[in-house]
């Protein structure tokens, strides 16, 4: 019962995706065309969100459920791995037609395409973890 309000935010986040059709395969078609703007100010709320979360962790004011100080990991930062991992990214969402975030909510809506897209993101983290190491900085 602890933890119910990470299920109902959960079920919350999902509806709003749904709402706002980030799970929409033609919404990312128009994104990829530079048709819509739909997209973008989606996915820009939220790098402004995150951001404002960021910083209230740094700042201390959003702590764990235990009470303990949430501390971010520093990435090691590097052009090539970006640029590398961007564009397998970019090409995975471009193929499949939908962003990797959502699938858990797509599933609730077509199973099946969605199962694939699930599966094919797990062979390509099972891909990654293969090769990582022999990754550039």
């Amino acid at each position: 019962m602890k933890n119910i309000k990470f299920l109902l935010l959960g079920i919350f986040f999902a509806i709003v995706l749904s709402k706002v059709q980030a799970i929409s395969w033609y919404r990312f078609y128009e994104m990829f065309r530079f048709e819509s703007f739909h997209m973008f100010g989606i996915i820009g709320g939220a790098v402004v969100v995150s951001a404002i979360i960021m910083q209230l962790f740094k700042s201390e004011k959003i702590k764990d459920i235990n009470g303990n100080k949430i501390t971010p990991k520093q990435k090691q930062k590097g052009f090539i791995r970006t640029l590398v991992g961007g564009t397998f990214f970019g090409l995975g969402w471009g193929v499949s037609g939908a962003c990797a975030a959502p699938v858990f909510v797509i599933l609730g809506f077509k199973w099946l395409p969605a199962l694939i897209i699930l599966l094919g993101a797990l062979i390509g983290t099972l891909i990654y973890g293969l090769v990582s190491k022999k990754l550039p900085n």
